[in-house]
């Protein structure tokens, strides 16, 4: 083994610290380079928004990796009475692109023009164009024949602000678009060869899906209201008239809402979900559970 002395004089003490500051220079220099953190880059990713948890499903299956999606209603809670918290009010301030119904859903109505002002640099995309809303009916993602349209207009909203992800916009909306189509498919087979096509709905939540199939919807709801009496005596009538034997409810209301009605009708309650996070698997279970229904 070869030894090195190093020998300190009277004369080189005074060089001691300097010494001491090369060789752990020297010695650590290595384990220095082994350990650095990796510069830091800048992420690439588009911040959306969107107000309905159907539209951040939209988003996503275009938008890919290249987006980061916000869901201002999320699950379980209703786009009827839900304020926006201090974490998602940072959201909107940092975003490139807000993506709303633009149907007339209520917290689009008491809260867009705030979110606005939050960030007046977003883009503000508006789902509803190019669609015919029905009777006021805020609800217009519950059709596939809508949601295609829908689809469309994110990739459009997302290539105006990044152009040069066009291509991958393009072909994820081709993609979710030919899996929309099957699902539309699968909606006609599941309702097709029915006389009788009437269902109950506690609130009128799939409207358009039964102005697409050609059924028929019977609110329970009037107006954002309980029933009165003489619509619940209606109900009764249509009920009997039709042979209807369930009352749909939606996953975000509490059961106790619909129960009265469903013991005054005699017809068994059963929950579908109106704003699912997983839109086209959610659509086939809706058109499995009216399908129950149809005669």
């Amino acid at each position: 083994m070869i030894r090195t002395a190093i020998r300190f004089t009277h004369g080189t003490w005074g060089l001691l610290p300097a010494l001491v500051a090369l060789m752990l220079t020297v010695g650590l220099l290595p384990f220095c380079m082994g350990c650095a953190a990796p510069a830091e880059t800048e992420s690439d990713s588009i911040n959306l928004v969107t107000t309905i948890l159907p539209l951040g499903d939209f988003a996503k299956q275009v938008g890919g990796d290249r987006v980061t999606v916000t869901v201002m209603v999320p699950p379980g809670a209703s786009p009827h009475t839900h304020e926006p918290t201090p974490g998602q009010m940072i959201a909107v301030s940092e975003a490139d692109i807000y993506v709303k119904a633009g149907s007339g859903i209520e917290f689009e109505i008491i809260w867009m023009d705030k979110l606005i002002d939050q960030n007046r640099d977003m883009l503000v995309v508006d789902c509803s164009e190019g669609i015919s809303i029905l009777d006021g009916d805020p609800h217009i993602w519950n059709s596939p024949i809508n949601a295609s349209r829908m689809v469309e207009t994110i990739r459009d909203g997302l290539i105006a602000i990044d152009p040069d992800g066009k291509d991958l916009y393009s072909r994820n909306c081709g993609s979710c678009n030919a899996q929309l189509a099957e699902l539309d498919s699968y909606v006609k087979a599941s309702f097709s060869g029915f006389t009788e096509r009437y269902f109950m709905m506690y609130h009128p939540s799939f409207g358009y899906l039964a102005h697409e199939y050609q059924l028929t919807q019977v609110a329970v709801e009037y107006e954002g209201k309980s029933p009165t009496p003489q619509v619940l005596q209606d109900i009764v009538d249509i009920a009997k008239t039709h042979h209807l034997n369930y009352l749909f409810a939606g996953a975000q209301m509490s059961p106790y809402e619909a129960e009265g009605v469903a013991e005054a009708i005699n017809v068994e309650i059963v929950t579908v979900d109106p704003l699912p996070a997983d839109y086209i698997s959610n659509m086939r279970a809706v058109a499995d559970a009216i399908a129950m229904e149809l005669e």
